[in-house]
């Protein structure tokens, strides 16, 4: 590897920490944005994050995708239904983090990558391996374990689980850029977020100008929230392997899991230790498995490159074109991928 290959890598890793860093630590902000109600916070989210990503997409002069993207009504469509998936999906956790349950919140992004294997079982017919089948099965137990223990269905991480699920499942068929996409979703939630604050203020209700400038401040920074750890992540994706990615991204639901026991305090009795540990296990049959096969592919491109290689005759190699390096996928890889794969390629729509 080169010096500068090298130093690329350590910029990517370094902005992958960042991203999942502030994804985890989220569960901080959202309590210094009361007494407004979720409802209210999701709808400033939806509106200063398209001021922000619009602003972003300006200075680096992104626009020909939007022309392209109003030429296709069936993209408009899924980006449409993303936009009203991502939204319950927001609503929710920022709910369950002002409502005192963040541990519960940090197990549905644990779940969410084998809730993403078996949606593409069902929905895309994809075939899976023996150690992923464990993985699942082992996932269904730890939900059913964490029933007895909440004494009900984990119904928010379920819910926070199936809704990015099937925001990547989406996204996987719109196949728009990072940035690209959560402009143009924000584009769709921007009027019924802006009509609906514009309801609360009629009746009194908002806390945007009620509570003094630093709380209208807060609140104008769900934009930077939502948009600085997509621009990191965006630095990341292009710099590091997407496997590598699948691996920093369980740092987030690592740090809000921290959180909700050490900082909020919340209860953690024995059969919901349990639970979590069956979850654990899973995603480490599932990380096993994906690391094994990653490296059964390399060793046998690098076979079959090899035999190639002994084929070519003396002095073609030179003058063969240096190849580009490719960019890093875009789309949501399937359910034989890295871990918790159809998250790593867009990210972009984290709590």
């Amino acid at each position: 590897m080169t010096g500068k290959s090298a130093a690329e890598r350590r910029i990517g890793l370094l902005n992958g920490f960042a991203a999942y860093g502030m994804w985890g630590l989220v569960p901080l902000f959202w309590p210094l944005l009361k007494p407004a109600g979720a409802v209210e916070i999701l709808a400033h989210r939806m509106v200063w994050s398209l001021f922000f990503v619009a602003a972003a997409l300006l200075f680096i002069r992104r626009w020909a995708w939007l022309g392209e993207l109003l030429r296709q009504p069936r993209r408009l469509a899924l980006i449409t239904v993303a936009a009203a998936v991502i939204t319950v999906n927001w609503g929710v956790y920022i709910w369950s983090v002002n409502s005192g349950h963040v541990v519960e919140a940090s197990l549905g992004y644990f779940i969410n990558p084998l809730v993403t294997i078996a949606m593409g079982v069902l929905l895309l017919k994809e075939r899976l391996r023996p150690v992923q089948w464990a993985a699942v099965g082992v996932g269904a137990a730890a939900v059913l374990v964490l029933t007895v223990g909440y004494g009900q269905p984990p119904w928010i991480s379920l819910c926070l689980a199936f809704s990015f699920a099937t925001y990547g499942l989406v996204k996987k068929k719109v196949n728009l850029g990072g940035v690209e996409s959560l402009a143009a979703e924000t584009a769709v939630q921007f009027l019924p977020a802006l009509g609906y604050l514009l309801w609360l203020s009629a009746q009194g209700d908002s806390t945007f100008a009620a509570e003094g400038a630093g709380h209208a401040a807060l609140l104008a920074a769900t934009g930077i929230v939502t948009a600085l750890p997509l621009v990191c992540f965006g630095a990341a994706a292009i710099r590091v392997p997407l496997s590598t990615l699948g691996l920093l991204q369980y740092l987030a639901p690592v740090f809000q899991f921290l959180l909700g026991i050490l900082y909020f305090k919340e209860a953690m009795p024995p059969e919901r230790w349990a639970g979590f540990a069956l979850v654990w296990l899973a995603l480490i049959l599932l990380t096993w498995d994906a690391l094994r096969t990653a490296r059964r592919a390399a060793r046998a491109l690098a076979g079959e490159t090899g035999v190639r290689g002994s084929s070519v005759p003396a002095g073609a190699v030179d003058a063969a074109p240096t190849a580009a390096p490719t960019a890093a996928p875009t789309a949501a890889p399937t359910a034989g991928s890295v871990p918790a794969a159809a998250e790593a390629g867009r990210l972009e729509a984290r709590p």
